[in-house]
């Protein structure tokens, strides 16, 4: 398992004074730390997530994306047993995301949602803009909402979208 902490640190869910100067210079997030802990303890039972490589992971309002190598999704969303045992291990909704996203990739952050298109935008200033389309209609129980969109999409720094 590779992990943006020492595998002993997560194993052992405390910090070595290395790994705590990582959070502090903001080289890695707290979020980066927890999520290590969990996969860890997970690991212990699990033999394939104990193959799993997280590169970061990114807190915002209860939601996690997690940043993995593209394997350890294809796995994740093989299997809805493996998936509902990461979820129960996060507070709230977690979000897959390959680690080496670009601009194709990013569509995976939407998953299960369906979408339509994708275009892109550029605004005069010289901004580039990507414009999703998603299906279907708003409804309470929608795991999608407008406001989580843009906040997921400011996740890959290298995108907003519209």
């Amino acid at each position: 398992m590779k992990l943006p902490i020492c595998n002993f640190d997560a194993k052992n869910a405390a910090l070595c004074p290395k790994c705590e100067s990582k959070i502090e210079s903001g080289s890695i997030t707290k979020a980066d730390a927890d999520a290590s802990i969990k996969l860890a303890q997970l690991a212990k039972s699990n033999n394939i997530i104990d193959k799993f490589t997280l590169y970061s992971c990114k807190e915002f309002n209860g939601n996690f994306v997690l940043s993995l190598a593209k394997n350890d999704i294809m796995i994740i969303r093989q299997s809805r047993v493996l998936y509902r045992l990461l979820q129960d291990q996060f507070q709230g909704k977690i979000w897959l995301l390959e680690a080496d996203e670009n601009d194709k990739k990013f569509i995976d952050l939407f998953f299960p949602t369906k979408i339509l298109s994708i275009n892109l935008v550029w605004v005069p200033d010289g901004i580039q803009k990507t414009k999703t389309v998603v299906s279907g209609k708003w409804t309470p129980r929608s795991q999608l909402t407008q406001t989580r969109s843009f906040r997921l999409s400011k996740t890959p720094e290298t995108l907003t979208l519209r």
